[in-house]
C-alpha cells in the first residue's frame, strides 16, 4: 500500500479491501486532527462483543468512545472494565461522558470517589460539562487541573444553551434562551489554559433543537479557539455533513456509534450526498 493509503490496522495485521482505491490521506492514531468521538451505551446497550464487531471493522477510524448519561454506573465494574480494555486494545480512548454534573450534586467527595474510580477502571478522559448545572466559572476550571493533577484527560465541554442534554425539549430550551458566545468562549481559553488539549462544543442552541442554525456561533468558536482545539457535537448526518462541508475531512467530531461508516465514507472522499460527492479532498505534500 502507498503512503497515502495506510491505515491504522488495529489490533491484526490487515490490509483494507480494495486498498488499489485511494483514500484521502489521514494520520494514524494516535492522531492530532480530524478525531473521532462515538457514543457508547445509551440509546442501545453495548456489551464487548457488540463493541468488537464496531472496533473490528471500523476500529482504525475511531479515536474516542464515550459513555453516555452515566450508562457505566448501571453495569457491573467487570463489563465497564472489559469495555475499556477492548477500547484500548484497538487505540481508542474512553470519555465519561458529562456524567460528572450527576456526581457534583453529590458533594466533594464524591466528585474524589469519582475520579479515583475512574483511574481504577482505566478510562482516559473525564468531560467536565455543566449543561444542567450552575456551577462557578472558577471552580469548573480547578475542576479540569484536578482531573489533569490526576493524569487524567479532562475534555471540559462548553455551549449556549442551559438546560442542554438528556434530549430535553426544544420547547423548554426555547424557554431558557441562550447565552453570550463570547462568555462560552472565554470559558474555554481558561480551560485550556489549566491544561485541557480539546474542548467539547454542546450542539443544543447551536444546530440542534434550534429553528435556524447558529452558523455564526460555530464561525465564533473556530476563530477564537481554532478548529484542531474543538469538537462538535453532530449526532445527526446532516450537521456533521456541514462541517466536512465547511470545516474540511480533519474537523473533530462526535456522533453516535452507529454513525461511523457514514461519517468515515465522508472524511474518505469515497461517498457523499450531492453537495459532497467528489468534493471532500486532502493535499499531503
Amino acid at each position: 500500500m502507498t503512503s497515502h493509503q495506510e491505515q491504522d490496522p488495529g489490533p491484526t495485521d490487515r490490509e483494507r479491501a480494495f486498498a488499489f482505491l485511494p483514500l484521502n490521506e489521514r494520520e494514524t492514531k494516535p492522531r492530532t486532527r480530524g478525531l473521532t468521538e462515538i457514543r457508547g451505551p445509551y440509546y442501545t446497550p453495548m456489551g464487548k462483543r457488540y463493541l468488537a464487531d464496531i472496533l473490528e471493522t471500523m476500529g482504525q477510524y475511531v479515536d474516542i468512545l464515550k459513555f453516555a448519561g452515566g450508562s457505566f454506573s448501571l453495569m457491573p465494574r467487570q463489563a465497564v472494565r472489559e469495555l475499556i480494555d477492548l477500547c484500548h486494545t484497538h487505540q481508542v480512548m474512553v470519555s465519561t461522558g458529562g456524567f460528572i454534573e450527576h456526581v457534583l450534586t453529590r458533594g466533594k467527595e464524591a466528585v474524589d470517589q469519582y475520579i479515583d474510580e475512574c483511574q481504577r477502571l482505566g478510562f482516559d478522559i473525564i468531560e467536565v460539562s455543566s449543561g444542567f448545572i450552575s456551577v462557578p466559572p472558577e471552580d469548573l476550571v480547578r475542576l479540569t487541573e484536578r482531573i489533569q493533577k490526576a493524569g487524567l484527560k479532562a475534555k471540559p465541554e462548553v455551549g449556549i444553551q442551559f438546560g442542554a442534554g438528556g434530549g430535553t425539549a426544544a420547547e423548554e430550551l426555547a424557554a431558557e434562551g441562550t447565552s453570550d458566545p463570547d462568555w462560552a468562549i472565554l470559558q474555554a481559553k481558561r480551560h485550556l489554559d489549566a491544561g485541557a488539549s480539546l474542548i467539547m462544543i454542546e450542539s443544543e442552541g447551536i444546530t440542534e433543537n434550534v429553528r435556524a442554525w447558529r452558523t455564526d456561533v460555530i464561525a465564533r468558536f473556530v476563530r477564537e479557539l481554532g478548529v484542531e482545539k474543538v469538537m462538535f457535537e453532530a449526532a445527526d448526518p446532516e450537521v456533521f455533513a456541514w462541517y466536512i462541508k465547511n470545516y474540511g475531512p480533519e474537523v473533530n467530531l462526535f456522533v453516535d456509534h452507529s454513525q461511523i461508516v457514514q461519517l468515515e465514507a465522508l472524511r474518505a472522499g469515497i461517498w457523499g450526498t450531492k453537495g459532497l460527492w467528489g468534493r471532500v479532498l486532502t493535499y499531503k505534500p
